[in-house]
């Protein structure tokens, strides 16, 4: 069940509220053991939705899950929002890392829902009226004791947007299409036997990289302390209870740490929590953990420029992780394809390894990667010559080489044949025949062939990976 509050005292709450029953039809219930203040009297009910009012604003009430008639699986805010921001649709957790100035306790955090908050902001792009933006906020107020996952989501950003009733409906639409969400996309969610959940510190109080992330990768974000409340908060080393309390109540095992805090991350090491990047988040995208965990201990750290193919993301469609071989790239082969199409060259390597090195930014393989099956090492070589093609009249697998063969202009047969550096040379080298001294020149007249042999081989390193990783995990 998932239950939803409108708070009395908020205009923009009690306009999402009905445009809730407007859109649906409801069945109207009363419940005689609370007061109406305290959400009893008339509620109502519809599908796995149930909403409830209470006089109180949202930021001041506590145990709210407990108002329901049956524990929810998370508990969704009906609020408005305020701020500078003009018209916006925003969704958040609560919560306080430092002192209680809005509701909840000090140094006190609710349970989180990443899983809903990901859902409420996708719905919310497909919804939002003309003119409104999207976004999610850093925690930053109560109630910190709900008694179950919860979330808010508001209508703002002033009086015009609140008694919007296009606004409500869009909030409205969107709440209603959390039917059936999980809190969680971890063990028992949607990712089953999978933490892919995430807590956030440091950036601005409105969190565009955390939308990157909710709407580019499969990682969903609890907790999020922005700039000013991890100030708010104190040092971490006083704090990390409070740290460690984030984790909790956002089911995570990971942090993404924005800018330079390097008293943070000493903490969240001692705490047993990794720092991640966007980077590795955005790359670990849909593959499954353990086999990055394998990959990265095979070739080394995303960090340092190690990138996942697309075999990596589709070993969670067969539910495996498939044993891999360690190979070295052929280098040479590979400057010649970035020479002529660099993307084309990276996607070649992208298609076939599970994972391999990389230069320059993570822009150009290079060194080492990971492949699950021999065909792989062919098709890749295969590939890397389909590239070749676009430049090169032939290209060839001789052996452990790679001979590619082209007719080219030849400036020097060129000038023997008296013809004048300038417009005829030009035209000469375009393909276009030229007259010189009342003879004809053609353009197969001055041509020469390059030819280019290219080391392809892509010797084996190591082997059977996979098996030592199911050992550990075994041993684990």
């Amino acid at each position: 069940m998932i239950g939803l509050v409108v708070s009395r005292a908020d205009d923009a709450s009690v306009a999402i509220g009905e445009a809730l029953r407007s859109l649906v039809d409801w069945e109207e219930l009363t419940d005689d053991t609370r007061s109406d203040a305290d959400g009893g009297g008339t509620y109502y009910r519809h599908g796995d939705f149930e909403l409830r009012t209470f006089d109180a604003w949202h930021l001041e009430l506590a145990d709210v899950a407990d108002a329901f008639s049956a524990a929810p699986e998370f508990v969704a805010f009906l609020s408005r929002h305020s701020g500078d921001t003009g018209p916006l649709l925003t969704a958040h957790f609560t919560g306080n890392f430092g002192p209680a100035e809005y509701g909840g306790e000090p140094g006190e955090l609710a349970r989180t829902c990443p899983n809903v908050q990901r859902e409420a902001l996708s719905a919310f792009d497909r919804h939002a009226p003309e003119g409104y933006e999207v976004g999610v906020e850093c925690t930053h107020h109560g109630p910190t004791d709900v008694g179950a996952p919860s979330l808010f989501v508001e209508l703002g950003s002033s009086e015009s947007e609140w008694s919007d009733p296009e606004g409500a409906r869009a909030v409205a639409r969107s709440v209603l299409e959390l039917s059936g969400v999980d809190a969680d996309a971890g063990p028992g969610g949607d990712a089953p036997g999978e933490n892919r959940q995430i807590v956030g510190f440091g950036g601005g109080h409105y969190a565009p990289q955390v939308e990157r992330l909710l709407r580019e990768t499969d990682w969903r974000v609890g907790h999020v302390a922005a700039d000013w409340v991890r100030k708010s908060m104190g040092a971490p080393a006083a704090n990390a209870a409070v740290i460690e309390r984030a984790f909790e109540q956002s089911a995570a095992t990971r942090a993404l740490v924005a800018g330079d805090d390097p008293d943070l991350e000493a903490v969240l090491d001692d705490l047993g929590y990794r720092v991640v990047d966007e980077t590795w988040l955005q790359v670990t995208s849909g593959v499954p953990l353990d086999l990055v965990d394998a990959l990265e201990g095979a070739l080394g750290p995303i960090d340092d420029g190690v990138r996942l193919g697309d075999p990596a993301a589709r070993a969670s469609e067969a539910a495996i992780d498939p044993d891999f071989a360690v190979v070295s790239l052929p280098d040479d082969l590979l400057g010649a394809a970035s020479g002529i199409d660099r993307d084309a060259t990276f996607d070649a390597v992208a298609a076939h390894a599970l994972a391999f090195e990389t230069v320059e930014g993570g822009t150009k393989p290079r060194g080492r990667a990971a492949v699950a099956e021999e065909a792989a090492v062919d098709d890749l070589v295969d590939a890397l010559c389909s590239v070749l093609e676009s430049k090169y009249d032939a290209v060839e697998r001789s052996g452990d080489d790679v001979v590619a063969t082209r007719e080219t202009f030849d400036p020097a047969a060129a000038a023997e044949a008296g013809v004048p550096e300038g417009p005829a040379f030009g035209r000469l080298s375009a393909g276009e025949s030229v007259e010189v001294a009342d003879r004809t020149v053609r353009p197969e007249d001055v041509r020469t062939t390059e030819q280019v042999t290219l080391a392809a081989a892509v010797p084996v390193i190591d082997v059977d990976l996979g098996s030592e990783r199911d050992s550990r995990a075994d041993s684990a």
